[in-house]
């Protein structure tokens, strides 16, 4: 069925050309190795980059094409899901169109290209989530969520598969900044401090939790905020806001009754030879241990989903108000191991709650590629 689809939109020359190219090696790169390639951005440089580029991307966008054409329950003939697989064609097809890069001018080209692409791609997690939505709603409510495993282990396949694309894309692309920021080479900041990502993160959060519940809990962070590391401020920012969301949520809502006043959270920031480690704590009143597992799957929230007041063919319908429900946390780990990191959530039901963010410090691990 899907694949009749498939070539209804689609030549069927294109269609065997995504088979070819999704059936070809992937190669995964490190955190260091894009520091230093990129630290001197020279024309020849960012020529080998494209060059890479121009082999890496189609393979890597012709297996995510392949992997949505055959999900379980359904799911690859959900609307949303359509849409998200005939964005992966275009770009698929995009990149193909360009011939071998050559030269500067060929570079720029394809440069101007992949950018577009990356753009295109905006709203893949909030579009596939409203698939997964669809599904949901049509599913039997009584269906155990441990059984959508095989769903589950796509969706984090394919969004580290996404976090890649995007890093590679937007790392390439930031090589062209005419006036790049000091210390940062593309997306990596040669010398992130930590404790000032956290705090910016942590404010962020704050002034969200304001606008919902019209006060915050305090946030108080410990660490030195001289030490630096190389590391993605971009990535750092969104795990931290993630975390210290959830962590304000939790004590608002614990405390929004009591004439106690909501005890802050702690960040802590600690530098190990190894990791990096971030832990932030709360007193929000905790986990159950029988919903710790629950917090990593993409099916799960206690956030109200925007989803449920959407008619159903109201696909497109604004999609961006799903950022953020009930994906914060699988995503957020997803983006720890990227750099060969780690999140990992500890609960005291009754107290609060402890997540540890644990980054790689040495930056050589390979790109977890699935």
């Amino acid at each position: 069925m899907a694949a009749k689809k498939l070539y209804e939109s689609f030549s069927k020359s294109l269609i065997d050309e995504v088979q070819r190219w999704g059936g070809m090696k992937q190669t995964g790169v490190s955190l260091r190795y894009m520091m230093e390639f990129g630290s001197s951005p020279t024309e020849r440089n960012l020529l080998i980059a494209a060059q890479f580029l121009h082999r890496e991307l189609p393979t890597r966008i012709a297996r995510k094409t392949i992997e949505l054409e055959s999900l379980p329950y359904g799911l690859s003939e959900k609307p949303a899901i359509l849409k998200v697989r005939d964005w992966y064609l275009d770009s698929f097809r995009d990149l193909r169109s360009i011939p071998e890069i050559k030269d500067t001018n060929d570079e720029l080209e394809f440069t101007k290209m992949i950018k577009m692409i990356k753009v295109r791609h905006n709203n893949v997690v909030p579009m596939m989530a409203l698939g997964v939505q669809q599904l949901k709603k049509g599913l039997n409510a009584k269906i155990d969520y441990e059984s959508l495993d095989e769903i589950h282990q796509f969706l984090d396949r394919f969004y580290m598969s996404r976090i890649g694309i995007r890093m590679l894309i937007g790392q390439h692309v930031a090589l062209h900044d005419p006036n790049p920021l000091p210390d940062c080479v593309g997306y990596i900041h040669t010398k992130m401090s930590p404790v000032e990502v956290a705090r910016n993160a942590s404010e962020d959060a704050r002034s969200i939790c304001f606008r919902e519940y019209g006060s915050a809990p305090d946030i108080n962070i410990y660490g030195d905020p001289n030490f630096t590391f190389p590391y993605v401020p971009t990535h750092l920012h969104l795990m931290v806001f993630e975390l210290v969301k959830n962590s304000l949520r939790a004590v608002q809502e614990r405390f929004v009754n009591s004439d106690k006043v909501a005890p802050p959270i702690r960040i802590i920031v600690a530098d190990g030879l190894e990791d990096v480690t971030i832990k932030v704590s709360d007193e929000g009143g905790g986990i159950a241990r029988s919903g710790l597992p629950k917090i990593f799957t993409y099916l799960y929230s206690t956030a109200k989903n925007p989803l449920d007041e959407l008619p159903d063919d109201d696909v497109t319908a604004n999609v961006a108000t799903m950022a953020g429900y009930g994906y914060g946390l699988p995503i957020s780990r997803l983006y720890a191991r990227y750099f060969g990191g780690d999140l990992q959530i500890i609960s005291m039901e009754g107290y609060g709650t402890d997540a540890y963010l644990h980054l790689s410090r040495l930056g050589d691990s390979q790109e977890p590629l699935p």
